[in-house]
């Protein structure tokens, strides 16, 4: 039996074991160690094949005489529930009889086969190729923090972020969406969705009782206003954006807005409403909450500065990487007013004492080298490919159907005929392996056309025409 582990020139870590024996117990330890082994193996917390820590690191990890470890597991060798090989760790065997774990329940009848369709044409709404995430890009800068961040990095970060991440994103904004921040009034977070959880949290705390929403709008953000204890108040929109005097006529003393591309009707919000709306947060003495989700990628119209770069105290503004890089690098940030600076800190320290160090560094040096730039430039080609590929395909096949919302972003909408069921339609075109997206579930009382949603981002060209198709056949006889 090999009792040290591997017999290679280095020697593999020792697992981890959770055994109890106890000292003062009449039962001799040899036989608890043993008991311990067989009933990890019994009820499958030690699966088939994996491998047991050498008798001399057990011995260490338990306290007892290597003799005593060694003698344990000669016994479960030959009882069959370990085997050694010469060169190999010590091992649970394979295909040991499992007594005590609970056998799954099964149904007298046999569960029937799925019949979903498999998915060709996916027009899922405000998803971003991930296929083109710069990824050498990224390591590069991920190994660089690596190989320069000092020790203090690994510490406790600070809950607002760390001060050269915070220093690139306010340069970013300031040039690239005409924000006025300040790395002192800039907080990173994990995502859109941590930053609006902390604003409600802050106005909450602030003594606002209620946040108004765009209608239509995600309903994953009025719950969280709802679930930070504020009365959501769905404010209708049209073609230039939030109707301010629907705003004007309600009781919140907060608002969240998608000016430069509302999501899900790609309505940009006019010069007279950005007027409109700040003047009602300047003499209301309220607050706007900006997600600017998706304003880097436009296309057919010039360039839509924040809302935050006009009036910085009475703008929450909050962007994130999601879009423009990938969802699952959870990096968010939030312009703060400078008065709220220390309480969003708290809050944030509070929900979880402040967001991973090294990512914040990697992504600092990949826009300070003009990686971000670069990327956004890329991308902004391929999605406008992607889009003038669906809107043409759309005139194509859909010629009597409206679509809005084509100037940015990643998604566009497209009108059905009146009286269509949404529901039915989106079923329909499923079962041709189609995936679109009514707007049913984005409303709150706002009554709309009914619509779909259509998103580009991750459709390559070449599927395009004949998806569009597929969902013609499905419109055009409803």
């Amino acid at each position: 039996m090999n009792k040290e582990g591997t017999s290679s020139g280095r020697k593999a870590s020792a697992p981890e074991l959770l055994l109890r024996v106890d000292r003062d117990a009449s039962e001799p330890l040899r036989a608890q160690l043993e008991q311990e082994l067989r009933a990890a193996i019994r009820a499958g917390r030690l699966e088939a094949g994996a491998p047991l820590p050498s008798t001399r690191a057990l011995a260490a990890d338990l306290g007892l005489s290597r003799g005593i470890v060694v003698d344990a597991y000669e016994q479960l060798l030959a009882e069959g529930y370990l085997i050694a090989r010469q060169g190999s760790a010590t091992s649970v065997a394979e295909g040991r009889v499992i007594t005590e774990r609970a056998e799954p329940q099964r149904s007298a009848k046999p569960a029937p086969q799925s019949a979903a369709v498999p998915i060709r044409y996916d027009f899922r709404p405000a998803v971003p190729d991930t296929s083109t995430f710069p990824r050498r890009a990224w390591h590069k800068s991920l190994r660089k923090v690596l190989a320069t961040a000092a020790a203090g990095t690994m510490g406790y970060p600070d809950p607002l972020g760390t001060s050269a991440a915070r220093s690139a994103l306010s340069a970013y904004t300031n040039r690239a969406r005409g924000t006025s921040a300040h790395p002192d009034r800039m907080l990173v977070c994990n995502g859109f969705t941590q930053g609006f959880r902390l604003t409600c949290t802050v106005l909450r705390r602030l003594g606002i009782e209620a946040v108004a929403t765009e209608d239509p709008s995600h309903e994953e953000q009025r719950e969280a206003v709802r679930d930070a204890g504020l009365k959501c108040v769905p404010v209708p929109v049209d073609e230039d954006g939030l109707i301010v005097e629907r705003l004007e006529k309600s009781a919140a003393r907060a608002v969240l807005v998608t000016p430069a591309h509302q999501y899900p009707t790609g309505a940009v919000m006019s010069p007279e409403r950005r007027a409109a709306l700040l003047d009602w947060a300047t003499r209301k003495q309220a607050f706007i909450i900006e997600d600017d989700y998706d304003a880097e990628f436009r296309y057919d119209r010039e360039p839509i500065g924040a809302l935050q770069g006009i009036a910085p105290e009475r703008v929450v503004y909050i962007g994130s990487a999601s879009k423009t890089l990938a969802p699952a690098l959870r990096l968010g940030w939030v312009v703060t007013p400078e008065g709220l600076v220390e309480e969003f800190a708290r809050v944030k320290k509070r929900e979880d004492r402040g967001s991973a160090s090294l990512e914040q560094l990697a992504f600092a040096d990949f826009i300070e080298r003009g990686e971000l730039d670069r990327h956004l430039r890329r991308m902004r080609r391929i999605y406008r490919g992607r889009r003038d590929t669906l809107v043409t395909a759309l005139r194509n096949h859909l010629p009597k159907r409206r679509v809005f919302g084509i100037a940015a972003g990643l998604h566009l909408m497209l009108e059905l005929p009146s009286g269509a069921d949404e529901s039915e339609v989106v079923a329909a075109a499923r079962k041709l392996s189609v995936n679109v997206t009514g707007t049913q579930e984005y409303r709150g009382r706002t009554r709309l056309p009914p619509s779909l949603i259509l998103g580009y981002g991750v459709l390559r060209d070449s599927a395009v025409a004949e998806g569009v198709r597929r969902l013609a056949s499905v419109v055009e006889r409803r």
